[in-house]
């Protein structure tokens, strides 16, 4: 069972299979996909919606699938990407460490539902998952994802930023910058 987090206009829930076609063209999308490597194959997409919903039924924490409310004014779908806590899956100066993240697909930009839904995670992960800190990671050229972070109340960490060990040397995403808030300081924002 998957627990279910609300905010005025989002709802994070679990993943269904009417979720992976939408989910597959956001992944593909070159414009969303700007800062990753490269977009993501079909198989790669479903890799990642199964991944996260096997994460969120073991941990109580994961991607959870995004869903835009029907009150929400200018939704013209329901399912909106990922929002969610999950584990750094890789060693560096910050890690162990759980990372608060977001992919919402191009209409969905803009209208504040990934700042709305990454603070109801925090409080999540503060709240019921007992954590300390939660940082969140970028590529510099990502200006979008780093507003995000500075307007949930994470502050930029220059001594921790560093190299994505999943990017190849010499790719120009290589190069990530760190955020982090501790309960202390997400609680001051409240």
């Amino acid at each position: 069972m998957v627990i279910e987090l609300e905010t005025a206009r989002t709802r994070l829930r679990g993943w269904r299979p009417d979720d992976l076609d939408a989910f597959a063209e956001m992944n593909a999308d070159p414009q969303v996909m700007e800062h990753f490597p490269a977009p993501y194959s079909r198989e790669q997409s479903d890799a990642l919606a199964v991944r996260s919903q096997q994460t969120l039924e073991r941990d109580g924490m994961g991607f959870f699938a995004l869903e835009i409310k029907a009150n929400a004014p200018d939704s013209p779908a329901a399912f909106a990407g990922f929002v969610g806590l999950w584990r750094v899956p890789f060693e560096a100066a910050f890690t162990p460490a759980v990372e608060v993240g977001w992919r919402l697909p191009v209409w969905a930009w803009g209208k504040g539902y990934a700042s709305e839904a990454a603070s109801r995670c925090l409080a999540y992960g503060f709240e019921q998952q007992g954590l300390s800190e939660i940082v969140s990671f970028t590529a510099t050229q990502n200006t979008r994802s780093e507003a995000v972070m500075r307007r949930i109340g994470m502050t930029r960490k220059p001594d921790l930023d560093f190299d994505h060990p999943w990017v190849a040397l010499g790719h120009p995403l290589r190069r990530h910058l760190l955020y982090a808030i501790t309960r202390e300081e997400f609680d001051k924002t409240r």
